[in-house]
C-alpha cells in the first residue's frame, strides 16, 4: 500500500519534490538534502528521463509507483512510471491524499529553462502542475548538462528562496521559474527578477541509418536569442546573475482577446 500517514512536527512545512531528469538524478538528490533541513519532504519522481515532456499526462497505461528505500534518511521517496506532472497529480491526490501540501519544488534540473525551455521543461511543468492546483511552487534549474554537475555554489540560494516563498507565498496560479548559472571562479552576483526572453529554437534534424539499414532522424538546435532587452532571464545568466521569472498556466494573450472583440469574427456563421 502505497498511501501512507505521514507524521511531521506542527512547526514544519510540508514540501513535495519532483522533477523530470528521474528519481537517480544528482539535482534532485540535492535539492531533497536541502529541503529536508526546512521542512517535512516527500519526493514523487519519474523512475526514466522525461526532459522535454512539457505537461504531457499518462492517460493510454497504468502508472506503477514504488517507494524507493534508502533515498535519504529523512525524506520518503517514491519512483513513478509516468511523467514529471503525474508524478505532483500522484503526489498531492494519492499519497498525501487529505494533507496540506505548503510548497512543491521541481528540480533541481541538469540544464537551463530559460527563455522558451520553459514550454518544454517537464521539470517546469511539474512546478506548474502544482500552481494549478493552488500551491505555491519553484521550478529550480542549473545551465549545466553534466550529470555530475558541482550544486555548492545555488545551494544557500536554494534554501533561502523556498523559505521566502514558504513565508510569503506567492499569487493563486504562479510558479517561479528559477535558474542558476553554472559554477565558474567568480561567486554569483546575486537575484535577478527577469521577464522571459523572447527567443526560440531552430531545430535541425540528423539523417542516419540503424544496423538494419533503416533511417531514422535525430533532433538537435539552439537558441536564436534576438531579444536584446536587459530585463531578460537570459541576460541575467549571461552577467552570472540568477535569474527568476514568475510564469503561469494562464495562456490567455488579453491585450489581443480584446482587439479580436472589435472584429467581426461573432458573427461568422449567423
Amino acid at each position: 500500500m502505497i498511501r501512507t500517514q505521514l507524521l511531521s512536527a506542527m512547526d514544519k512545512p510540508l514540501i513535495l519534490i519532483s522533477n523530470d531528469d528521474s528519481i537517480e538524478s544528482k539535482g534532485i538528490k540535492t535539492l531533497a538534502s536541502i529541503m529536508a533541513t526546512i521542512g517535512e519532504v516527500v519526493v514523487v519522481a519519474p523512475d526514466t528521463h522525461q526532459s522535454g515532456m512539457g505537461h504531457a499526462i499518462t492517460l493510454d497505461r497504468p502508472l506503477r509507483v514504488k517507494e524507493v528505500p534508502h533515498f535519504h534518511p529523512d525524506v520518503k521517496a517514491y519512483k513513478c512510471s509516468g511523467t514529471p506532472a503525474d508524478c505532483v497529480k500522484f503526489g498531492k491526490h494519492f499519497i498525501l491524499k487529505g494533507r496540506k501540501i505548503d510548497l512543491v519544488v521541481s528540480g533541481i534540473n541538469h540544464g537551463s529553462n530559460s527563455s522558451i525551455s520553459v514550454i518544454y521543461s517537464g521539470t517546469m511543468s511539474a512546478a506548474i502542475e502544482a500552481a494549478i492546483e493552488g500551491i505555491p511552487a519553484i521550478g529550480f534549474s542549473l545551465c549545466s548538462f553534466d550529470a555530475d554537475a558541482d550544486f555548492s555554489h545555488i545551494e544557500s540560494f536554494v534554501k533561502k528562496i523556498a523559505q521566502t516563498i514558504l513565508a510569503h507565498g506567492l499569487p493563486h496560479g504562479v510558479a517561479l521559474n528559477v535558474n542558476f548559472p553554472a559554477k565558474s571562479e567568480q561567486p554569483l552576483n546575486g537575484i535577478k527578477l527577469c521577464r522571459q526572453t523572447d527567443a526560440l529554437y531552430k531545430e535541425t534534424f540528423e539523417e542516419r541509418r540503424d544496423p538494419y539499414g533503416r533511417t531514422y532522424y535525430w533532433m538537435d538546435g539552439f537558441l536564436l536569442n534576438e531579444d536584446k532587452g536587459k530585463d531578460t532571464d537570459e541576460e541575467a545568466l549571461k552577467q552570472n546573475y540568477v535569474a527568476i521569472v514568475p510564469v503561469k498556466f494562464d495562456l490567455t494573450d488579453y491585450r489581443a482577446l480584446e482587439m479580436l472583440k472589435a472584429l467581426p469574427l461573432s458573427e461568422i456563421g449567423n
